[in-house]
């Protein structure tokens, strides 16, 4: 039993008449009588009784009329919400994002995306970087974006740009002069960073340890806006990834260049190699792509070039 099939019946029975049924269904009355026929042959019996000048319907057809208009009607409203899902009229994509990139570039493309995908709903999981990771390899998220891992099985990264830690100090700090600021300036002050197991605290750590020891941190918190206000406040300095600095400025801080060494990430998207992407999460996908070429480079103060697909497997 199929849909044609049962469209074929429902016309039949409504109309009690193969050749009106016929121009309905825009089928001649030598299709249309096959196609109840194999309909019959299918169940098992008769559901119409045709003479040369009436066409009733047995006991089975008038058990399978209501169900045949209940089924047809589940049949198109489903094909209808697919080609809707497919047009992008109606949809719904989840993204996860660490908090450095959802605060700073991620509402920028999502404007952009809302604005020719009015309908579909976007959820954004504002979570740290080893977290993004999680998600999308437990498939709770279709899209991640985070800082590029070192290595992680079943996951594809694809770089939307480079990006640099820049020093945050304080306003009326004799370092806000200066055109770039070494780590082993900025080190001598009162430093204030996130919590662990921020990605953002774990790449400094791990890139300053052999040149510059451990982190002296005197301050941390879970939030990059209460860095800056801190350092707004005359607490010490910080170091966060370029992205930010349009936040930290909001906050009263001044960023600068950082040298000796020059720490740098790629941050990217990140999806299941194996799985492909709902029309929504690649409509999204696509914007993102579009959008960073021309909202990174003012907002981090990096040249932005586009950079090969990873895979890791």
């Amino acid at each position: 039993m199929n849909p044609r099939q049962l469209r074929a019946f429902v016309a039949v029975a409504q109309t009690l008449n193969f050749a009106q049924a016929g121009e309905r269904l825009h089928l001649s009355q030598p299709a249309l009588s096959l196609t109840i026929k194999a309909l019959e042959d299918d169940l098992g019996g008769r559901l119409l009784v045709r003479s040369t000048r009436s066409v009733g319907l047995t006991p089975e057809g008038e058990t399978l009329l209501p169900l045949a208009r209940r089924l047809l009607a589940d049949w198109d409203s489903t094909e209808e919400l697919l080609r809707q899902h497919f047009t992008l009229q109606l949809g719904r994509v989840s993204v996860a994002a660490m908090p450095c990139f959802a605060g700073n570039l991620l509402p920028h493309a999502l404007r952009q995306f809302k604005n020719l995908h009015p309908k579909v709903n976007v959820a954004v999981h504002d979570v740290l970087n080893e977290q993004v990771i999680e998600m999308v390899r437990q498939r709770q998220v279709e899209l991640g974006i985070g800082f590029e891992p070192e290595s992680h099985r079943s996951l594809v990264f694809e770089p939307l740009f480079l990006d640099r830690f820049v020093a945050v100090v304080p306003l009326d700090s004799p370092l806000a002069q200066a055109s770039s600021v070494t780590w082993a300036q900025l080190l001598k002050e009162d430093f204030i960073t996130l919590q662990r197991p921020s990605a953002v605290r774990l790449l400094l750590e791990t890139d300053l340890l052999e040149r510059h020891g451990r982190l002296p941190v005197a301050f941390e918190t879970h939030q990059l806006s209460t860095v800056g206000r801190m350092v707004a406040c005359g607490l010490g300095v910080s170091a966060v990834p370029a992205l930010c600095s349009q936040q930290m400025h909001e906050s009263g801080a001044q960023c600068l260049p950082l040298e000796e060494p020059r720490i740098e990430r790629r941050i990217g998207l990140m999806r299941l190699a194996d799985r492909r992407l709902s029309s929504a999460a690649q409509a999204l996908h696509d914007v993102l792509f579009a959008q960073l070429s021309a909202l990174a480079a003012p907002v981090s103060a990096l040249v932005c070039k586009p950079l090969e697909e990873t895979p890791y497997a």
